[in-house]
């Protein structure tokens, strides 16, 4: 496919951004994955080499799940209950979808992780709809973190009352499922412009992985992005640094996270960042537009923006592989939606 004008443009502006940024790291790199009905498989190799390739086929699905031993779980994000604007006025009805496209996986997952925006507006209609939704999922036990939609009405009560109970602070925790350290942190209550964890949930997590080996694959998740996509639209976590001190020994972390409405990776060290495609609305990608905010593309093409990401573990070599799926395809009329551009370029290592 050859690059569009707004293709360069696009990756002219991010890399004068990151030309202005002191402290860039050349080991750093960032993919805003097509569209089109395909998905990015990532594998953390056990030397802890990241690799990629496109997914375009069920078959590779099965290839790849059946090769998995152990755990596959399945990341959705910003489901926005309760939006009803141009950009979806049917957000029930795309995490339907979602469900249904988790059911149909050749290999039932063993868990969900939401990395947050459950709500619209922190409302308790808009949290038992998004329940009544989930009950159709054949996995049953469902892990959460908040975004910025289910605290900023009420300071997250609401969703406090429904999945925070007999958890850490404002909502964080840990758990270990076969032989995976997984760690839920809460970026959504102090914001000022970007994420914020906090001193006292850095200082939790300190403790927390203090009593685990550096050999144990982690898994990190959270609602903002925790490195620096783009500050400008407060895409990052300002003190993620000061967290990753404490993940640096570990031979291999995971960070899935969600707020951006779509896929965008990158490898740093030891570390795989990952976020995720919404269930709700597409977001333009970073610098292509005034502001964040719901992007509304053409009602055919919605579902191709839209989607979920399968994890597998693969336990006898140490691996951990993401597969992204669009909930539908967009006609073959060679047109790519704003966010189809891939943009390689350059991050900086400050704030990760």
């Amino acid at each position: 496919m050859k690059r569009s004008s707004q293709h360069s443009d696009l990756v002219n502006k991010v890399d004068r951004f990151t030309e202005s940024t002191d402290g860039l790291d050349r080991r750093g790199f960032l993919k805003c994955m097509a569209w089109a009905g395909t998905g990015l498989l990532w594998t953390v190799t056990a030397e802890g080499i990241p690799t990629s390739h496109i997914v375009g086929s069920g078959k590779d699905a099965k290839k790849h799940a059946s090769a998995a031993s152990g755990l596959h779980f399945v990341q959705i994000s910003d489901s926005h209950m309760g939006f009803n604007k141009p950009a979806n006025t049917d957000v029930a009805a795309t995490l339907q979808v979602a469900i249904d496209r988790m059911n149909a996986l050749p290999e039932t997952p063993e868990f969900i992780i939401h990395t947050g925006d459950l709500s619209h507006q922190s409302k308790a209609a808009e949290f038992d709809a998004m329940d009544q939704i989930l009950k159709g999922a054949k996995p049953k036990q469902i892990f959460y973190v908040p975004g910025e939609h289910d605290t900023s009405i009420d300071d997250g009560k609401q969703y406090l009352d429904r999945y925070g109970k007999n958890l850490k602070g404002r909502g964080w925790y840990s758990f270990d499922h076969k032989g995976v350290h997984f760690v839920g942190l809460v970026n959504v209550i102090q914001l000022e412009g970007m994420g914020q964890l906090g001193d006292e949930q850095i200082s939790w997590l300190k403790d927390d992985l203090s009593a685990v080996s550096a050999s144990t694959p982690v898994v990190v998740f959270a609602h903002i992005p925790l490195w620096t996509i783009y500050p400008d639209w407060g895409w990052g976590t300002k003190d993620s640094e000061q967290a990753f001190q404490y993940l640096k020994r570990f031979g291999s972390v995971t960070v899935l996270n969600g707020h951006i409405h779509q896929v965008m990776q990158k490898v740093e060290g030891n570390a795989t960042f990952h976020t995720a495609m919404s269930t709700a609305f597409p977001q333009p990608a970073p610098g292509t537009a005034p502001a964040p905010g719901p992007m509304k593309v053409p009602a055919e093409r919605l579902r191709s923006v839209l989607g979920l990401a399968s994890v597998n573990y693969i336990q006898q070599n140490n691996s951990l592989a993401i597969v992204d799926t669009v909930l539908g395809t967009a006609p073959a009329d060679g047109q790519a939606a704003p966010s189809a551009l891939l943009l390689p370029t350059n991050l900086r290592r400050d704030g990760i």
